[in-house]
């Protein structure tokens, strides 16, 4: 186990080289970051000419790419258009992102996972039937449409949560927004594990575990659900890096500052710095959450083993 997983993190470099090479030519693309500096006015030639200096904008692409990196390998991911460093940028957002992606996740797991099991055990039922109903009726609505549907009946109608979530972002403001987050990949996982349950339930190995009197629930928590899980832990280990990335939407509508809000404010400035800073970290959590979901495999699958 220890030698397959020190593969995987050699292999991730290349990736992980690839993958910011890639987004910072995108980046760079956007447009003229020295002209949104400068505002609605356009800078003078010599003040240009001085920013693009200070920021290393006037070097060729590659030589500013090999800085970045290097820097990076150093703990700097650079200094923001307003003289901050990113990675104090990074101390504010990442942790209120983690907490809204760890209510998400768990409202993928527990309810999505739940109505999976029940649906699937009950395949072709009017349970089936209505949780199908519902999760297509989820996947078809954009995430801003629920978002500010919650946010109008829960917060400004009825009243039961604030419209906005304090800078605080404590867990229990963010309950709601999570649930928003996770409306789609929950629908997607409640189907997900339907469709695993009823396919496995016909499989010889839980025949034989009911022919040998095994009761119905050690069938299914031991035999029939930990085969089940595998795509859907699949499914949830890559949609970790999805939320945290894709939470643009659901800050917005719940005024969160998180990692959504400062790419959002880094794109809408043309900040490269903190764009390519806040998207290389979350390059490195999708790495890292791959490697946890083919490791979790080992333990859902006891046939699967590591040289």
């Amino acid at each position: 186990m220890g030698r397959y997983v020190a593969r995987r993190l050699l292999q991730m470099i290349p990736v992980f080289i690839g993958a910011t090479l890639l987004i910072f030519l995108m980046v760079n693309v956007m447009g003229d970051p020295v002209a949104g500096l400068c505002g609605e006015r356009a800078c003078d030639p010599a003040t240009a000419a001085q920013l693009k200096r200070e920021f290393g904008l006037d070097q060729p692409l590659w030589r500013q790419y090999a800085t970045y990196m290097g820097n990076v390998f150093a703990g700097d991911f650079g200094t923001a258009f307003n003289g901050q460093p990113v990675t104090e940028l990074m101390a504010a957002a990442f942790p209120v992102t983690v907490r809204l992606t760890v209510v998400a996740v768990l409202f993928e797991i527990v309810i999505g996972i739940a109505l999976g099991v029940v649906t699937g055990l009950r395949r072709g039922r009017p349970v089936d039937t209505g949780v199908l109903l519902a999760t297509l009726i989820v996947i078809s609505l954009p995430t801003f449409v629920t978002g500010l549907l919650l946010q109008l009946l829960l917060g400004v109608e009825w009243g039961w949560i604030k419209p906005s979530v304090s800078p605080a972002a404590a867990f229990g403001e963010l309950i709601v927004p999570g649930l928003v987050l996770a409306s789609v990949s929950l629908a997607y996982v409640t189907r997900l594990t339907r469709t695993s349950i009823a396919e496995n339930k016909r499989s010889d190995y839980v025949r034989t575990a009911i022919a040998k009197g095994l009761p119905r629930r050690r069938v299914i928590t031991r035999h029939l659900l930990r085969n089940s899980l595998i795509p859907v832990v699949t499914f949830i280990g890559t949609d970790i890096g999805a939320l945290m990335g894709g939470a643009i939407v659901t800050e917005r509508i719940f005024n969160i500052h998180g990692v959504g809000y400062q790419l959002y404010q880094g794109i809408l400035r043309q900040n490269t710095q903190t764009v390519v800073g806040f998207v290389t970290v979350l390059v490195l959590v999708f790495l890292l959450a791959n490697l946890l979901v083919d490791l979790l495999y080992a333990v859902l699958d006891p046939r699967i083993r590591y040289a």
